[in-house]
């Protein structure tokens, strides 16, 4: 008992130093408008983006699924599923377009990369290793200190979280990297091979905060 207890509040607090979480996933099991991850990086300039991660769910109202924060914007770049459509928006500097007719089996495992170049504001995604058409958001670097959070959609810098945009289900494998990946590398990334880890967020060395009622279990009982 004493174990599980400890192991609760070490990951209750802030990280200190970077974590393996190899082999772990994050678990948000409860609609709420306060339970969040909060990723760390001392990084504040971005002139592109691509973020992967694997995730699985039985939501089918909408979803906050990645949301970075500046102070210039609170929707600086977010992945946001729409309602009961299967339809991902995705956000760059306030600007925003969507994805449509994706495919979401409920209780599925999916993998998710999404790419945005600032130079000249093309976005695209991967879903479960099929990519979209590219589509045109918003160019222009993104600049200041980021606040980083999963389980939430922040409508200001930190915070209005709503409970109705919750994440329930699971989270992991997320890396970001501050420039496009190639195709081959999110190829490598979809297929489990090795991959250039994520030169801001690295699920193998991760700085984050947990907030609330979310857990980190292993990998090997839950996929």
């Amino acid at each position: 008992m004493k174990t599980v207890v400890l192991l609760m509040v070490m990951f209750a607090t802030c990280f200190a130093t970077p974590q393996d979480l190899s082999g772990k996933v994050l678990v948000f099991p409860r609609e709420t408008s306060t339970d969040h991850v909060k990723l760390l990086t001392s990084k504040t300039k971005f002139d592109s983006v691509t973020v992967c991660f694997r995730f699985i769910t039985d939501l089918s109202r909408n979803y906050g699924l990645f949301s970075l924060a500046t102070p210039s914007f609170s929707n600086d770049f977010v992945l946001f599923k729409i309602n009961s459509r299967d339809d991902i928006r995705m956000h760059a500097l306030d600007g925003g377009t969507d994805f449509l007719s994706l495919s979401f089996p409920p209780n599925t495992w999916h993998s998710m990369c999404s790419t945005w170049r600032s130079d000249n504001g093309l976005a695209q995604l991967w879903v479960d290793g099929k990519h979209t058409i590219k589509r045109f958001i918003k160019t222009g670097p993104i600049t200041g200190a980021p606040i980083t959070v999963l389980g939430q959609e922040q409508d200001s810098y930190g915070g209005g979280f709503d409970a109705s945009q919750s994440f329930l289900g699971m989270i992991t494998k997320l890396h970001m990297w501050d420039y496009v990946l190639s195709n081959a590398e999110i190829k490598r990334y979809v297929a489990d091979a090795q991959f250039t880890p994520g030169n801001v967020f690295n699920w193998r060395s991760l700085e984050l905060e947990i907030s609330g009622n979310i857990f980190v279990e292993e990998e090997s009982e839950v996929m």
